[in-house]
């Protein structure tokens, strides 16, 4: 069972510090501000952040470096961004000495216990169907919010009501979930290990949102896990020949065809099996989804997925940066049949085994590989052994003008790292914008999601 949620009120005069000032660290202390005034508070986060998060809040206590146990442990609340492992040492030490660590998700679920709510989760494909998800609802009159991991923290929204709330919930996230309506994961493969410190740790905290949903949707297609889920008492499934498939270029209810994929704007088996996801889960919520299928032709995909930038020099660009594990690359060429494909791997490590995927890369070897950024050289030796010899490069940069001399006309050049992009970016999103820049292309053309918030 996890602990009771918090309230803000459970805050009020208390010893309350934030943990980092990104995307969910700055959305709480926006939120502290209109619910607890007079609190004072503490902000950890990095020396690059320090001057701005001074002149945005001048009240506020700011320190320019990582707490130790001790410091934590002077507060009664931690509020943290999910970018920092829950597993740390120093956390461990400061929770023993009594204090607690929330998180913004969980503020919210505390504060909007009413709330109909989706979680949405997934080694990946959660963003895709999360907005898919909304988009279909929407195309039925409802009124529905997409936010969460996606791009929109929950705490931004914390005042505003909507019919359906459509959250996608990341693996550091699902442990700090309310009750929800229906939970839905799309899959579960190795990822995040830097985070959850072993694979056993990650499945079982991405597969805490089964246990805080009344309703379960899995891909009847993933044998992992449909064994991992098996005990839920409320399990549905879609990519079955009951319910909602894939068959014969198009998407089925059960024995009726419903919608031609040759109208649908998102490339890949693996975007159909989304769109099923997303229409099954509009069905569990009463939604009537073969109605609604159809507005997913006018659905645009998001930025940094699969995303076609165009052609300069006589090559195709593709944005995959959102590709962060190599189940996630495997998909991205499985959706480029016939294509002479150059391809760029590689950033943070992260400590995964490249072994199988180098081992069915080898198999379905595209024109050209390059390995790049800070696990460059161990993906080329897992690649090696698999008997392939990519070139390195150091950076994104030096694998651009590698790519270059490596495509012919009419050729692709793909950004499907398979890893994360904190060596030498912020987030995906930097990745995929200096990709494009890089290519030729104006670093806004990938755009930014759309959907985002209550409509």
């Amino acid at each position: 069972m996890n602990a009771p949620l918090p309230r803000f009120a459970d805050l009020a005069g208390r010893r309350v510090a934030v943990w980092g000032y990104g995307r969910e660290g700055r959305a709480a202390l926006r939120a502290l501000a209109r619910r607890l005034p007079r609190q004072s508070l503490t902000l950890w986060c990095s020396a690059d952040e320090a001057a701005v998060a001074r002149a945005e809040h001048p009240a506020l206590a700011v320190l320019d470096a990582a707490p130790d146990a001790a410091a934590l442990a002077q507060f009664d609340w931690v509020i943290k961004s999910p970018g920092i492992s829950a597993y740390r040492p120093e956390i461990a030490a400061a929770q023993a000495r009594g204090t607690r660590f929330i998180s913004g998700t969980a503020l919210w679920f505390g504060e909007r216990a009413e709330a109909r709510v989706v979680g949405v989760t997934g080694t990946k494909g959660k963003s895709t169907t999360s907005a898919l998800l909304a988009h279909l609802a929407r195309a039925l009159g409802w009124r529905t919010a997409l936010a969460g991991n996606i791009g929109l923290p929950l705490l931004e929204l914390l005042d505003d009501a909507a019919a359906l709330w459509v959250l996608e919930l990341s693996s550091f996230q699902t442990g700090d979930s309310g009750p929800l309506a229906l939970g839905v994961i799309t899959n579960l493969h190795e990822e995040h290990l830097d985070w959850h410190g072993t694979p056993g740790r990650y499945r079982a905290d991405k597969l805490r949102l089964a246990g805080a949903a009344r309703t379960l949707l899995v891909d009847a297609a993933q044998p992992a896990l449909l064994d991992a889920t098996a005990v839920h008492p409320a399990r549905r499934l879609y990519g079955e020949a009951r319910g909602w498939h894939v068959a014969q270029g198009a998407l089925w209810r059960a024995d009726t065809r419903v919608f031609d994929l040759a109208q649908f704007a998102l490339p890949g088996a693996h975007n159909a099996r989304n769109a099923c996801a997303a229409l099954g889960a509009l069905e569990i919520l009463g939604g009537d989804a073969v109605a609604a299928a159809p507005a997913l032709a006018r659905f645009r995909g998001l930025p940094h997925r699969l995303q076609w930038l165009g052609a300069r020099d006589a090559i195709t660009w593709i944005d995959d940066s959102i590709s962060t594990t190599p189940e996630a690359t495997r998909a991205a060429l499985e959706s480029l049949p016939g294509a002479t494909v150059t391809l760029i791997l590689g950033g943070h490590e992260r400590g995964l085994d490249w072994a199988p995927f180098a081992a069915w890369l080898a198999a379905h070897a595209p024109h050209a590989v390059i390995a790049q950024g800070a696990n460059a050289a161990r993906i080329a030796a897992a690649l090696h052994v698999a008997g392939l010899a990519p070139p390195c490069a150091d950076d994104l940069e030096a694998a651009l003008r590698l790519a270059r001399t490596l495509t012919a006309p009419g050729g692709v050049v793909l950004l499907s790292p398979g890893a994360p992009s904190f060596d030498q970016f912020r987030d995906y999103a930097a990745r995929g914008r200096r990709f494009a820049e890089l290519a030729g292309f104006d670093p806004a053309t990938p755009g930014e999601i759309g959907g985002l918030g209550i409509a």
